[in-house]
């Protein structure tokens, strides 16, 4: 019999209970594991143990595949219509809003996120989503194509049926949104896998399916390892599509798995090494402000971070002084996530904590100024103070690789086309910022730059309504606005002879 956790919150930010099943949710139903297995679940700011959630293996991915297909084939799919799809999306959406200091409290705990962030952007973007994609979800159209006058020809785009999707630790609900949303709202039927770090607003969430009223099946939630659960997934002949959130290296892991087995649709958002780029006439404090954020924001642990930030050498020196201090605060407000004050939390877990020391470590014996920070913050959890790095070269592994914690590199540059260069110089192209009051400069850098998203004095700012993806090994496909449609559904040609004769 599947069990639950209860978590009592007293924190000045919320108060009240919370009660997780925590089992899998598969068919609509909450079920133990094949495999009896459980999955450690840690706070990151103290390091102990919340609680344990089952496992699941593929003989559960099995399962879920199984109750996903039944549903698409009776009870979903286009055998509900989208208004009626619609409906439970906004139905979804409004308990999510109900529970909304409950949602942003369980994403606190289990991330380490700043709570007013968690509850600002994290939880209050996954209502948005879902909102958005409720509406849309009974305008899913085609196309009437004039040929001749002996036919009539026309497109369906209709959904892949079973969905596999496989989301992060650093925005587990967010990401959630991303594609539960757009994958029903198109009549698709989802097996989808929570991060083993971050499993527990996924597994509050399924209880709002239920009490939204979808048919068993159509959401499952399986609980698990990349390697099992995640691979599972991937490999599965009876899944007709997958997106994944994460790693190149594990994108690069489903692209092959995916060639290898039944060559599913793949869609992936992977990893970046954003460049954010200061020119002189700049609003300085501005400029400063947003680049503090789209680098040190989640603890750097964002895959659009803007770590690699160049600066035009007549601000260089101002810019330094003020992003310094900037910096500095936001380590010295370290702390508790729920508390009054606190602007930075931990990374995520040990293994994230090792990894961007070793990282930090890397910069000091390639030569590095370590400018700021570079040491851990406290004696408990995994804290790691902002860190900043001056005098680097290109060929370090802390400019030329993805960190994903609270590390920058700041350089001098001094023409347009050295930081074009220097910013396109990486085999990423998810994300740039750019900092000018000159509108033509914004406009040409913007068209310059390989990336898929360019945020012009400002960073970060995303818009449910806007694609998101990559260029280069940053992604496949495209989330978000109407794109999302197009990667959930299929096209149909159908070709009808109302006058031809042999």
């Amino acid at each position: 019999m599947p069990g639950s956790f209860t978590y009592t919150f007293d924190t000045p930010a919320f108060k009240g209970k919370s009660t997780i099943n925590t089992g899998l949710f598969i068919g609509g139903q909450w079920v133990d594991p094949v495999e009896s297995q459980f999955i450690e679940v840690v706070n990151p700011a103290t390091g102990k143990l919340i609680t344990k959630v089952a496992g699941g293996s593929k003989a559960d991915v099995d399962k879920a595949v199984e109750a996903a297909k039944k549903a698409y084939k009776t009870t979903w799919g286009l055998k509900t219509p989208g208004r009626d799809r619609g409906k439970l999306l906004f139905k979804l959406a409004d308990l999510l809003e109900q529970n909304w200091d409950e949602f942003a409290s369980l994403e606190s705990l289990n991330t380490g996120k700043v709570f007013t962030n968690a509850k600002n952007i994290d939880i209050g973007g996954a209502i948005q989503v879902f909102r958005y994609y409720a509406g849309w979800a009974d305008k899913i159209e085609g196309k009437t194509i004039e040929t001749d006058e002996n036919k009539l020809a026309y497109t369906r785009n209709e959904p892949y049926g079973v969905v596999g999707q496989i989301i992060p630790w650093n925005f587990p609900l967010a990401m959630l949104s991303w594609k539960v949303a757009p994958a029903i709202a198109t009549g698709n039927t989802v097996v989808l896998k929570p991060s083993e770090i971050t499993p527990l607003t996924a597994l509050r969430f399924a209880e709002l399916v239920n009490k939204a009223g979808f048919p068993p099946g159509v959401v499952n939630i399986v609980n698990g390892y990349g390697n099992t659960v995640g691979q599972a997934i991937s490999e599965h002949p009876k899944i007709e599509k997958v997106a994944f959130t994460g790693s190149t290296l594990t994108g690069r892991a489903i692209l092959k798995a995916a060639a290898e087995t039944n060559l599913k649709d793949v869609t992936l958002e992977l990893g970046g090494k954003s460049p954010t780029i200061v020119f002189d006439d700049a609003n300085i404090d501005q400029a400063m402000k947003w680049a503090v954020g789209g680098i040190f924001y989640n603890m750097g642990q964002m895959c659009t971070a803007g770590s690699r930030i160049f600066v035009q050498e007549g601000v260089y020196d101002k810019f330094l002084e003020q992003f310094t201090a900037a910096a500095r605060f936001m380590g010295e407000s370290a702390g508790d996530p729920f508390a009054p004050g606190t602007l930075h939390g931990p990374q995520i877990s040990q293994t994230q904590f090792d990894r961007v020391m070793a990282y930090i470590d890397s910069g000091k014996k390639d030569g590095a100024k370590v400018h700021l920070g570079g040491v851990r913050h406290g004696d408990q959890g995994y804290f790691i103070k902002p860190t900043v790095f001056t005098g680097v070269r290109s060929d370090m592994k802390i400019v030329r690789e993805e960190i994903f914690g609270p590390v920058g590199v700041i350089i001098k540059f001094k023409t347009e086309e050295e930081v074009i260069e220097l910013a396109n110089d990486t085999v990423y192209g998810l994300a740039s910022h750019i900092f000018t009051e000159n509108t033509s400069r914004a406009i040409r850098i913007a068209h310059s730059i390989e990336s898929g998203s360019v945020w012009v004095n400002c960073a970060n700012t995303f818009e449910v309504g806007l694609p998101f993806g990559g260029y280069k090994q940053s992604g496949v496909g495209r989330e978000l606005g109407e794109w999302a449609l197009k990667t959930y559904t299929q096209v149909k040609a159908v070709h009808i002879n109302i006058g031809l004769k042999l």
